[in-house]
């Protein structure tokens, strides 16, 4: 199957996210194809099968994961339905490409992961910003000495959400934090290099226990310390920034979540200032030819299931520290 044929996608459910994040980025990659979808409402399903070009649709989940056909499940559905139809899909002996957050809390993240385990198949979740050049290009910055040693880092990302969206709803396990806080929540840790210890956190709620925004104060190390802020209130700007602190000089960075839409990387160090942006494709396109390396065995997926039980664990933590329950519990 790895050498001779394209690997085989199905998609769970008709997501807004689901033609950047897999279909488009496959017409990009040839070793990937889309083609099955199955979603609750089947008219829905057909819909947006004619509408993205996907040949097949499948008449439950339940016959999409275990489609024969089929060698990868993408989950894009609500966060609450990440931990059963991954392991459903897992059991059913494919691989997964999830949507992150990973789960709805640790505990269940921790159960996706003995699933992949036990299953031997690949279960990514899919922080797709970490797969551009650009990501690679902060952690070179972050950690080859051009900003000395590392005191403060920063990371924000706020857009306004209609509170009829389903990031509004505590059974859907909703909240700004798993939706968007997510994304700074894991750059602060991948780029500085460091597991981060959560000092302080305040929510503003909307809903009972859904944060709309949350400000969270952390410890890298002795004398390192984090802040992440997210907000999806209705009035919220759209705004996505990453910035590090040494004390040789300071790196910024505009839109670091999907440097394909425009970005910039500022770095200012005795020297002087500089600033640049990364070539590369769509972060999803990079995604896809990792995952798929990784499905073939050519190399380990860096956002794999192990990193996402670490994810949801400081996830979890945010929203004790905020007096919130985590999501599902």
């Amino acid at each position: 199957m790895a050498k001779q044929r394209a690997i085989r996608f199905g998609i769970l459910g008709a997501a807004r996210i689901a033609p950047d994040a897999l279909i488009k980025a496959a017409h990009n990659v040839p070793d990937a194809e889309v083609v099955a979808i199955a979603a609750r409402d089947p008219k829905r399903a057909q819909e947006f099968a004619t509408a993205n070009g996907i040949p097949r649709v499948s008449a439950t989940y339940d016959d999409l994961v275990n489609d024969p056909e089929l060698d990868v499940i993408y989950n894009p559905l609500p966060n609450s339905l990440h931990c059963e139809w991954t392991i459903a899909a897992l059991r059913a002996g494919k691989h997964v490409l999830c949507e992150k957050p990973l789960a709805s809390n640790a505990v269940e993240a921790e159960r996706m992961a003995k699933a992949a385990d036990e299953s031997g198949k690949i279960l990514g979740e899919a922080f797709h910003y970490r797969y551009h050049p650009l990501a690679d290009r902060i952690r070179a910055l972050m950690t080859d000495g051009t900003l000395g040693r590392l005191v403060h880092v920063e990371g924000q990302f706020s857009v306004p959400i209609p509170e009829t969206n389903i990031r509004f709803d505590w059974s859907l396990a909703g909240g700004a934090t798993m939706d968007l806080g997510c994304y700074p929540l894991h750059m602060i840790r991948y780029f500085s290099g460091m597991t981060p210890r959560v000092v302080s956190a305040k929510a503003e709620t909307g809903p009972k226990n859904i944060d709309i925004a949350m400000d969270v104060d952390l410890e890298l190390a002795r004398g390192v310390t984090a802040k992440m802020s997210c907000a999806m209130r209705k009035d919220s700007v759209i705004n996505a920034t990453f910035m590090a602190r040494g004390d040789r000089g300071e790196l910024r960075v505009i839109n670091p979540i999907a440097p394909q839409r425009g970005h910039q990387l500022t770095v200012k160090t005795g020297a002087g200032e500089k600033s640049e942006t990364v070539p590369g494709d769509t972060t999803f396109t990079h995604q896809l030819r990792a995952f798929l390396g990784a499905v073939r065995g050519e190399a380990k997926f860096p956002t794999d299931c192990a990193e996402g039980i670490i994810n949801m664990r400081l996830i979890d933590d945010v929203y004790r520290a905020a007096g919130l329950p985590p999501r599902a519990t």
